[in-house]
Parts: structure tokens; C-alpha cells; sequence
């Protein structure tokens, strides 16, 4: 059975918060409808980059945030204008993500500041779960995520763009559906999937910006493994980048 819950009580985060020590108890309190309470070895905490770029302090002064886009963009993909005069830029940014402003967010910020991503989502992961479990005494995978907007498709979601003991993709190549076939070119991307199910319980506008997902320990490794960043597209595997 999947189960995901997303705790209250999580104050404001700055660059002095010590988020594995701010989540030990609002984690440990969870109550689940069967099982042990709290986060056991088999569960992944799943924590929106929002809250992890805060705590390691990328909060950033910027006179506009065009200019903070640009500054963390090493490739532009596609742009459009409004007639209101913006502009939607889709950009590559330093961390290798494709998305709209490069990740730069500038709601809930003070004006004239900008949150960035955190500057390697994959080590933010590594050190929240290694801070989690110890003062925990269990060793959770860590996922953090991000939203975005995806090719041919209306609306958000969120993907995994930092992750710790977590297994990101689920390789179904070489295994038989059932009629028979073996599966050619199935690769589930496991991590994102997470992230979507997980944001559907913290919300957007809940102010719960951690949630814990249990019951797939089956993805969950000791090892911190390869994280986020194996499931980026390599460019020669891009067949968006070439257009038509």
C-alpha cells in the first residue's frame, strides 16, 4: 500500500536553519494508519527545493529577475512574448535542468531578492539524509523537488531534482508483460513519479513544503546511489533540442 502525509508546523526557513534538525520532530510525530510511527528505513521524505535553497542560503539580491535569469542560464531553449511585454524564457541553468526562468522564484521573497535552486540538489539531498539519520536512527531516502511544465502537456508538476538512497529509475528492460513481450525500452522514472504523488498532498499552497512517502522501500538503497542527475537527457539523446 502507497501512503504519503505532509506535516504541519514547519516555520519560516532562513540560511541560519538547520533543516534536518527543524524536520527531526515533525517527522518523528507522524502517525501512519498501519505500521510504526514516525520515518522508518524504507521511507523517502520527499522536501520541496524551495525550503532547501533557503536553509543553504541562495536567497540572492536582484534589481530585476530577467537579470537573475539570465545570470543562471547557460543555454535558451525557446522564448515568447506577451503583450503585456513579458517574456517566458525556457532556459538550461547552470544545474543542467531545462525550465521556465531557469528556476529563479521570486514569490514569497522580499522584494528586490530572488531564491535560486539549490546549487547541487544531489549533495543537499546527501546532507539532509545523513543529518536525518542521525538523529533519527533510520536511514530514509531524501528527494527534492522542483516544478515545472513539460512538452505538449497543460499545467505543473513537480519532478526530483536532488535524490539520496533512492533508486531515480526503475529499468523494466528485459522483463515481460503480461502476455508475454518482453519490455524493449521501459525505464520508469521513479523519482519524479515520487515527486508528483508527494506534492499532491503538500499542495501548493499549504505551507507544507515536506512530505514522507511509504511503501515503495523497494526503491529505497543504503547507498546514496547515482541521484537526480542520471536522469537528465544527455544531448545526444535530445531529440526536443533539435526541433523538427
Amino acid at each position: 500500500m502507497l501512503l504519503a502525509q505532509a506535516p504541519d508546523g514547519l516555520g519560516e526557513v532562513t540560511s541560519s536553519t538547520d533543516l534536518a534538525a527543524v524536520l527531526t520532530p515533525l517527522l518523528g510525530g507522524l502517525t501512519w494508519p498501519q505500521g510504526p510511527g514516525g520515518v522508518t528505513d524504507g521511507d523517502i521524505v520527499v522536501v520541496a527545493s524551495k525550503v532547501v535553497a533557503k536553509a543553504e542560503g541562495r536567497l540572492r539580491a536582484a534589481t530585476s529577475r530577467e537579470e537573475a535569469i539570465d545570470a543562471e542560464t547557460v543555454r535558451v531553449v525557446a522564448t515568447r512574448s506577451y503583450p503585456d511585454g513579458s517574456t517566458l524564457k525556457i532556459v538550461e541553468n547552470r544545474q543542467g535542468l531545462v525550465m521556465a526562468a531557469a528556476g529563479v522564484d521570486a514569490s514569497n521573497v522580499h522584494p528586490g531578492t530572488v531564491l535560486l535552486l539549490p546549487e547541487d540538489s544531489d549533495d543537499s539531498a546527501r546532507r539532509l539524509r545523513r543529518g536525518l539519520s542521525a538523529r533519527l536512527g533510520v536511514r530514509p531516502a531524501v528527494l527534492v523537488t522542483d516544478t515545472v511544465g513539460r512538452p505538449w502537456r497543460r499545467g505543473i508538476a513537480d519532478i526530483g531534482i536532488g535524490a539520496a538512497g533512492l533508486q531515480v529509475l526503475q529499468d523494466l528492460r528485459g522483463q515481460r508483460d503480461q502476455h508475454g513481450r518482453e519490455l524493449a525500452a521501459t525505464i520508469v522514472n521513479a523519482a519524479d513519479e515520487i515527486a508528483a504523488a508527494a506534492d499532491l498532498v503538500r499542495g501548493k499552497t499549504d505551507g507544507r513544503p515536506v512530505a514522507v512517502v511509504r511503501g515503495l522501500g523497494h526503491l529505497v538503497t543504503h547507498e546514496d546511489g547515482d541521484g537526480a542527475a542520471s536522469v537528465i537527457r544527455p544531448a545526444e539523446e535530445d531529440m526536443f533540442r533539435t526541433g523538427s
